[in-house]
């Protein structure tokens, strides 16, 4: 049976719409701009953006498949919060793609595969001279989301975007300071290099050291800072005994 052409119309532009959504509410979270926890509102953002409750509803379902939101039955939708332990695991997992990764690269890429890269790691490197700490953390994304997609594996593809959604926010805490970016930029250099030498050895392990030092990076920050929050709750008490 022929679908009413007007009927078709309406769904594409829905469709289209609901993706707008998604892709909005997304950058926000990805952005910091939404923390962890963070209750999303459905008939705010409808009027935020511009747009009816069905397309905000949608794109919540699909946050919730990409790991971004929580759903919870007569609370309403949060931005989901991933505990330290399973960050680890992620990361462990996203260790053993990204090193299969780099040495289907290193077996496999092309020159305009490479050109596209090292354009990358060059505006990588700019934006660390910069002190542009949101244009790297951005360009960082970008170029292991490619790096993936010239993998040419479709289901690693989704796997992986999936993962990394849920990593961001650690991610981004990362690199928050700008202390770290000379050497997060030094080894996105390395991981090229590795990969243009045609080693799948070399490029696997460039790979999964990146991951493994981010994971590391993450680990010392959370430490940090429940080190530094210890000490207050300490101190609250005696600031209460203190006469007046």
């Amino acid at each position: 049976m022929n679908m009413d052409p007007h009927h078709k119309i309406a769904l594409l532009q829905s469709s289209s719409l609901t993706t707008v959504v998604q892709q909005e509410i997304e950058r926000t979270i990805l952005s910091g701009e939404l923390e962890p926890g963070a209750k999303l509102i459905e008939a705010a953002l409808a009027e935020r953006l511009g747009v009816s409750r069905g397309p905000v509803r949608e794109a919540f379902r699909m946050l919730e498949e990409a790991g971004l939101v929580r759903q919870e039955k007569n609370r309403g939708v949060f931005v989901r919060h991933i505990p330290l332990d399973e960050a680890m695991e992620i990361f462990e997992m996203r260790a053993m793609m990204d090193e299969a990764v780099g040495r289907k690269l290193a077996a496999a890429v092309t020159p305009e595969q490479m050109k596209q890269m090292r354009a990358m790691v060059d505006e990588m490197e700019r934006a660390v001279k910069a002190g542009d700490v949101d244009a790297y953390h951005l360009l960082n994304l970008q170029f292991h989301d490619r790096l993936v997609e010239f993998s040419g594996n479709r289901k690693l593809i989704a796997l992986y975007r999936k993962l990394i959604n849920e990593l961001s926010l650690f991610r981004r805490l990362n690199l928050s300071d700008g202390k770290q970016l000379p050497q997060s930029a030094q080894e996105h250099r390395a991981i090229l290099k590795a990969i243009a030498s045609g080693d799948p050895d070399l490029a696997g392990q460039a790979m999964r050291a990146h991951v493994q030092d981010s994971q590391q990076r993450t680990l010392k920050n959370n430490s940090h800072h429940t080190e530094t929050a210890a000490p207050a709750k300490r101190r609250a008490p005696a600031k209460k005994a203190t006469p007046a």
